[in-house]
């Protein structure tokens, strides 16, 4: 297989990407899902419905993620160190208050039971939302040439709108940055282009075979999506993280 790389670039003031989330406590990792990605591909692509086909094609490719800080000077002189990451924002919202339940189509929009019969409370629900902040993260993508290829054209022109996890979180740098034919390759393009906004490297997601050669946190995640549409299914995986060594 003529295995090429595409990277990706994920950088907003907010990005949050859930993997376990119910509807009134919307976590995120400190990291993009696998889900998250191929959500934002599918967008990107206008893929709409299940998807199952398309996903057993998708989903299986390795992704290794790379996030970065922010850094300061060091004492007046052009060394930079960096900066400890913010903790999370938890964002509370209201979902369903306010609308007229004598008005149909403002009854579509309140929360209803399974049976589509009224909630309890008047169908005003609490919940609890949780962003990523002020990080940006490379994404590499491995896959054969012609598919990286047409990833990347369809991330520079996309379908429907681009968005880091939810909706609110729109990206504030070109996404797409690039096919690659070696994985040091992007590595290095990541690495120049955080260089150039003043970040540096915190830590790196792998997955894989690769990730038995390395020492980190393991975790498993059920965020590889096998059915897209209204009646979501996913699979796990496992992947490591690897702290950046400081320097020095």
């Amino acid at each position: 297989m003529n295995e090429h790389f595409l990277l990706l670039w994920l950088e907003a003031p907010l990005q949050s990407w859930g993997h376990d989330s119910r509807f009134g406590r919307r976590d995120s990792l400190d990291f993009p899902t696998k889900s998250g990605v191929i959500g934002l591909l599918a967008c990107a692509q206008g893929r709409a419905g299940e998807q199952i086909e398309w996903l057993s094609t998708i989903a299986p490719l390795n992704m290794q993620v790379q996030a970065y800080v922010r850094t300061r000077k060091l004492n007046e002189t052009e060394e930079r160190v960096p900066l400890a990451r913010l903790p999370l924002l938890r964002d509370f919202q209201m979902v369903g208050a306010g609308y007229d339940d004598r008005d149909p189509w403002q009854t579509m929009l309140i929360p209803k039971t399974a049976e589509g019969k009224k909630a309890v409370g008047g169908g005003t629900k609490m919940t609890y939302r949780y962003y990523v902040q002020d990080m940006a993260y490379a994404v590499i993508l491995a896959a054969p040439a012609e598919l990286v290829e047409a990833l990347s054209a369809a991330v520079q022109a996309p379908v429907w709108d681009l968005y880091l996890g939810r909706k609110n979180c729109a990206p504030t740098e070109f996404v797409a940055q690039g096919c690659f034919a070696t994985r040091e390759e992007a590595l290095a393009r990541a690495n120049e282009l955080a260089v150039s906004k003043n970040r540096a490297l915190d830590f790196e997601v792998v997955e894989g075979e690769r990730a038995a050669l390395l020492e980190g946190d393991v975790f498993t995640l059920n965020d590889v999506p096998v059915q897209l549409g209204t009646r979501k299914r996913y699979r796990d995986r496992q992947v490591t993280m690897v702290r950046a060594l400081p320097d020095g």
